[in-house]
Order: structure tokens, then sequence, then C-alpha cells
């Protein structure tokens, strides 16, 4: 028999016992719509995830005094670390594989009033020009600020869309005065939306020069503001140079300045986009890994259904099958009849719970916000998953099938 009379028989066959089939696909329906879903979600906060790193700077590296991660905190041990300053920052500025260096300070304020509007919880960054290479600062109107700026430590900020909107929603704000905790700065320029990052918005931000930050707002004076809000270094590779040989440029620089001893550990933390790249992996790890298992949990219930009732059909067409061995079929032919109805019954269940599963995405993503992607390979994964769960549960039943005696099935009551 041909491939497409064998087909004819199987849909024959589903036709006439319609809910049974239909019963049977629901655990593969279930199972592939919960992978397809649980993937194009995951597979869409990777991709934002990714663009919301990207958005802190291109192979930017920073010197810290606390490493980025999760995990209890020594806060002695932080404490006891030494303080990062400007001449850390020279210091590293003179290696040859770092292209760009910028030091900064950053601390959140409350107090931003320009004519009897007010806008709170406001992040304020003390910087050098260059960070703009090294954060991926771009200004859409005005200028960012200079060298001169710095040097003569003038009341001038950049700012971000979010004061904007809140403070200036009809006027170009570039040479207004906005008032910060009770000093006066000029706006000499608006950032470019950057939107969020794990949540917290990169719009709502002041930047100053570095030297007028330390002008004005003093240091953090407590120990926990000491230990988090110290000096930043952020710094870029030159073109040639790969970032694991800037950081152990950076790492030997650091440690002949601090004086420590090859047995010593570091006494400061040099911090990557691969850092938070790992982070979110590790936090995301262990949910993956339950709900794929859920998932296959109902594929393998699936499986088991169209198994079983492949096990019953055999039963029931027992004499059909006698009466086509008498007639010429081959065990060949009995085998691929019934593997033919097990896996077409699997992947038409699958064709449906691919559709669900990204329906399911995309209502998750317009109704909380998530970001869905699905790419073609998530496609063929779910026919593949299918596939791959009717061949497996069907050949038993199938070659069942092909071993009948034709003689003995022909007196099969």
């Amino acid at each position: 028999m041909t491939f497409w009379d064998l087909l004819k028989l199987s849909l024959a066959t589903f036709r006439t016992h319609r809910m049974r089939s239909f019963l049977t696909a629901l655990g593969i329906i279930i199972g592939v719509m919960t992978v397809i879903a649980i993937v194009a979600l995951i597979q869409g906060m990777n991709f934002e995830v990714e663009r919301q790193i990207s958005t802190l700077g291109s192979n930017t590296i920073y010197v810290q005094k606390v490493a980025w991660g999760m995990g209890q905190i020594d806060f002695d041990e932080l404490a006891g670390r030494p303080d990062l300053g400007l001449a850390d920052a020279e210091a590293l500025g003179r290696l040859r594989s770092l292209a760009h260096v910028a030091p900064q300070r950053s601390r959140n304020v409350n107090r931003i009033t320009h004519r009897g509007e007010k806008v709170t919880s406001v992040g304020l960054v003390g910087a050098t020009p260059a960070v703009v290479h090294t954060v991926n600062y771009r200004v859409e109107t005005g200028r960012f600020i200079n060298t001169d700026d710095s040097l003569r430590k003038r009341a001038v900020c950049v700012v971000g869309p979010y004061i904007v909107d809140n403070l200036f929603p009809e006027v170009n704000p570039v040479g207004r005065k906005l008032t910060i905790e009770g000093r006066r700065f000029t706006i000499i320029g608006v950032l470019e939306a950057k939107g969020s990052f794990l949540g917290q918005s990169q719009d709502n931000i002041i930047i100053v020069p570095l030297s007028t930050f330390d002008k004005y707002f003093p240091e953090p004076r407590s120990r926990r503001e000491r230990i988090f809000g110290g000096i930043t270094i952020g710094a870029v590779p030159r073109p040639g140079v790969t970032v694991e040989q800037a950081i152990d440029d950076m790492r030997e620089l650091m440690r002949r300045r601090h004086g420590l001893g090859y047995d010593k550990p570091d006494d400061f933390a040099i911090n990557t986009q691969d850092t938070l790249r790992e982070l979110y992996q590790n936090i995301t790890r262990v949910a993956f890994i339950v709900m794929i298992a859920v998932a296959g949990i109902s594929l393998l219930v699936g499986g088991i259904g169209i198994m079983n009732i492949m096990l019953v059909a055999v039963a029931e067409r027992t004499r059909e099958i006698g009466l086509r061995k008498a007639l010429g079929a081959t065990n060949r032919d009995v085998l691929w009849q019934f593997l033919l109805e097990a896996v077409l019954l699997a992947v038409v269940g699958g064709a449906i719970g691919i559709l669900l599963g990204l329906g399911i995405a995309k209502l998750a993503e317009a109704l909380a916000h998530l970001k869905a992607a699905a790419p073609f390979w998530t496609i063929l994964l779910g026919f593949g998953f299918s596939a791959g769960v009717g061949i497996f549960f069907g050949i038993y039943p199938a070659s069942r099938a092909a071993r009948l005696n034709p003689i003995d099935a022909l007196r099969y009551e």
C-alpha cells in the first residue's frame, strides 16, 4: 500500500472515532501548548534582558567595591575594603588596553523641583564626559557635559526623558533652571530614551559633572551608603583588545595599587555584562527546569494515552487485520498503518498545541506586559516533540498488530 492509502485509512479511522481521537490527543495538546508558551515567553524575556543589558554599554567593564550577584553579603569585609578614587581611574586610564575610562558617583535624590512641580526618587549621577562611551548615553537635544564644565565645576546638568515629561511637558527644557535638593542647575541637554532595566527606569536620571557632584553633594555617611555609594569606574577596551585581556590588565594594576600579595583575594570587584547574564540565568534556570518538567510530564501522559488507545484499536480491529493479511497485506503494511495513525494523532495534537501555546504567549504579552518571541525553531520543536511522542509510544502497538497471525486474527471474536 502507498503512503496516501495508509493516510486515507488513518483519517477514516479518526472520523469514525472523533471524540476518542480528540481525547487521546488532548494530553499532547496540553504538553506541546505548555512547552511552546514557556519557550516563547522565555525567549522573549531573554531578548528583552539582552537588550536591556546592552544599554549599559557594549563591552563595558566596571570596577567597583561590590560584586554583582546573589548570596549573603559580608558587610564587615566590604566595609574594610579601600574606597576607589579618582587616582584609581587616572591610573586605569593610562593602560594601553583601554580606550575610555569614566569614573562616576550616583545617589537617589527626592527633591527635584521646577516652578512648583516636583519629581522624586531620581537617580543623580556625577560623571566625567567619557561616560558617554562607557554607558551609551546619547543626547537628543542640547549637549552633554564637557571637560570645561568639569574643570569649572559648573552647575549644569543633562536630564532624562522622565524629567522632561514630568517637569517640562510643553516646552524645551534646554537652558531652563532645575532645583536639585536646594541647588539650582541649568539644563544643557536631554538624553535619548533608554527604557527600563530589570524593571527600573533608566530615563529617570540627571547627570552632572563629577566635580560638581563632589562639590555640592557630600560623601555618603552611613555604613551602607559608603559601601554601595562609592565611585564606580567604567572602562571600554581598545579595538582589537578582548574583554578578558583588558580585565587581566585592570586586575593586575588594581592589585598593585592596593598592595595585595599573590595569596590575597581582590579587595575590589570587576563586573561586566556577562556577570549580569550569568545572574539572570541563575535566577531563571530553576524556574525553566520546573516548567519544562511539567510540560514533559504532560507529554508523557499524552504518549501513554496514545499507546493505550492504539492497543485498544488493535484489539478492536483484530479481524480487520487478519482479513487484510489474508488478502495480501504484509507485516510492514500493518506496522506502517498503525504507526502512521499514532504519529498523525500526535502531530495533529502538536499543531493544535502550537497554536494554543503561541496564543497564550501573546495573551500574556498583552495582559502582563511580558515579551514573547517565537523563533521558527520553536515551531519545529513543537512538531518534533509531538512526532517523537507518536513514534515512541506508537511503535509497540503497531508492532503488536503487525505480528498477529492472520488465521488467529480471523477467528478472533
